[in-house]
């Protein structure tokens, strides 16, 4: 019988140890996803505006933010944010925080952004197309965005977002406000459609705070000199944890 249990003990010993040698050589990713739909509140995200005068009257840009009813022909609610470019560069943001991730661990992130506009494609502007001179981005940093003032009493982003077309280190261009499912022989300018955007063929990681925090931001990089509306119907982030 000691003869037996001593064998047994050397079998389940080395088969612990080749699970342990094998377990070191393959690890899996942690994936966690973040849902956000508009229909009961805001969920936390918060708006502002960049690129414009610090001293800028709001109405002469006609600004505007919050939960909104969708246009018609479209059901439910939606984060809105609407603006009148009348510094050439206006960019309207929405950004929230993700808390209760690992500590100072990088994450691959997937953005999946619905939204509506009343842009089809190939229209013409002031300055630009009101579709694809309008770019939606999105990004993520361990620190809270904010707006500082420049050196010439401009409102700038304190994050990487790049400029319009060009990104930056903190934001990527998931695609523009022009709509492929709008009809632009039949387009009067009052109608919205929904269309889905996202970074599928761009990678994006971000490494979180000692914390285990992120904060999440997307927006409108405009360079239609006009208004444009933007309606979020929904905003969908994966992180998945990076193998070490």
């Amino acid at each position: 019988m000691r003869i037996k249990s001593r064998k047994a003990a050397i079998v389940t010993g080395l088969f612990l140890l080749f699970m342990l040698l094998t377990g070191c050589s393959t690890e899996y990713e942690q994936t966690v996803e973040f849902n956000y739909t508009f229909d009961e509140d805001l969920q936390g995200w918060v708006t502002g505006f960049a690129d414009l005068p610090a001293d800028h009257e709001p109405d002469f840009y006609e600004l505007d933010s919050g939960r909104k009813e969708l246009p018609s022909g479209l059901e439910g609610y939606a984060l809105y944010m609407s603006g009148n470019n009348r510094s050439d560069d206006l960019f309207m943001y929405a950004q929230k925080q993700i808390t209760g991730l690992k500590p100072e661990t990088t994450y691959q992130v997937q953005f999946d952004v619905e939204l509506a506009s009343n842009s089809p494609a190939g229209m013409m502007g002031i300055g630009g197309s009101p579709g694809e001179s309008v770019y939606i981005k999105a990004g993520a940093v361990p620190h809270e965005p904010k707006l500082v003032t420049d050196s010439i009493d401009w409102l700038r982003m304190d994050i990487d977002k790049g400029n319009q077309a060009s990104e930056g280190e903190d934001m990527i261009n998931l695609g523009t406000y022009s709509n492929p499912n709008i009809d632009p022989e039949t387009q009067t300018g009052d109608e919205y459609a929904l269309m889905s955007l996202d970074n599928q063929f761009v990678p994006f990681q971000v490494t979180s705070d000692k914390e285990g925090n992120i904060w999440v931001i997307v927006g409108s990089d405009s360079g239609f000199e006009g208004t444009t509306a933007v309606y979020y119907n929904a905003i969908n982030i994966t992180l998945t944890e990076e193998n070490q």
